[in-house]
């Protein structure tokens, strides 16, 4: 099944906002629509995002978990339409969705691999908005399309989970699967496996999950360790994946908060992070010049308070758009 049927085009009605402001101050008048089933992609010479959504609850349904990430990225997308655009030189694109409304997870993770590599190899940086953290495995696989095994490929993954669950016996991938497909597949391709978590917690993961991450040699650091102003060590941490890997990808897990800050996510976690201790990370690695794609996964409206995950994604994206280095590798 090709990604087209698993594709919808960019909704241009969510890009709305004042008509009493200066032109291209805000998202709704600079993000450009993207129809990749009628616009001819052009190889991107400037810094250039588009962001596509992944509706999808799949994932989390087969973890038993509370469903509505579908939503997800129309509450991210509104609320990221009213925020500032500071340079008006980075061209952003919004792409469309993929989306899986038959229980078909495989088939909507493979054709999100489509799309991105597809912008991949037109040198446009992905941002990924969900829906469940299934997505990282779509996500991934579009990598590896583009970037072969002798790129050394660094994961930097905030989260309070480290989503490495084995399949289930009906093997099955799910929300909590992800990283052990990706694990999985960097042993199949020969690949250097370098998975490094941010924010993960004790009372989050089952003991065999510590055991699973020490088997593949995953990094962290956890949420404890953030809590007691180790920033010194965080900043190390980035660095060592920066200066070891030629590209780096980020996975952002909205459930790493504290649900003070984002109450609309599938698990709550409420020794979470807070905002300050993740945004001077994502600045850091943002303007690296080795940031490839990004995503920001498990947002659910219907649990939201105020618009308050919404409206943190869609800072997030903000953080990343205008941080990122103006002048990134090519690889």
């Amino acid at each position: 099944m090709n990604w087209e049927s698993r594709y919808l085009p960019p909704d241009p009605t969510i890009w709305q906002g004042r008509v009493d402001i200066p032109d291209d101050s805000c998202f709704y008048q600079h993000i450009q629509p993207l129809n990749l089933l009628t616009q001819k992609l052009e190889k991107a010479s400037a810094l250039t995002f588009a962001i596509v959504g992944f509706k999808c609850d799949e994932g989390v349904a087969r973890d038993l978990g509370r469903t509505g990430a579908f939503e997800g990225p129309t509450a991210i997308r509104h609320r990221l339409a009213k925020l500032p655009v500071q340079n008006t030189e980075i061209i952003c694109y919004d792409a469309g969705n993929i989306i899986c409304t038959d229980h078909d997870l495989e088939a909507s993770q493979q054709a999100l691999a489509d799309m991105v590599a597809m912008l991949l190899e037109h040198n446009i940086r992905p941002i990924i908005i969900g829906g469940g953290h299934e997505l990282a495995w779509g996500h991934y696989q579009g990598i590896s399309k583009v970037y072969p095994a002798t790129k050394r490929l660094g994961i930097i993954s905030f989260d309070a989970h480290f989503d490495l669950n084995p399949l289930q016996p009906s093997h099955r991938g799910s929300a909590t699967t992800s990283f052990f497909q990706i694990a999985e597949a960097h042993q199949a391709e020969k690949r250097h496996f370098d998975y490094n978590c941010i924010g993960i917690q004790h009372v989050g993961n089952i003991r065999q999950s510590f055991d699973i991450a020490k088997q593949y040699k995953v990094k962290l650091i956890l949420a404890d360790e953030m809590h007691q102003g180790l920033q010194e060590k965080c900043i190390d941490f980035v660095d060592r994946v920066i200066d070891e890997n030629d590209i780096v990808y980020m996975s952002i897990s909205l459930d790493v908060f504290s649900p003070a800050f984002a109450p609309g996510v599938s698990t709550i976690q409420p020794l979470g992070l807070n905002p300050w201790h993740v945004i001077p990370i994502i600045r850091q690695a943002a303007n690296s010049g080795k940031m490839i794609s990004y995503d920001i996964a498990e947002h659910v409206p219907r649990y939201d308070i105020d618009h308050r995950t919404a409206k943190l994604a869609a800072t997030l994206i903000y953080e990343i758009i205008h941080h990122h280095s103006k002048h990134p590798r090519i690889w």
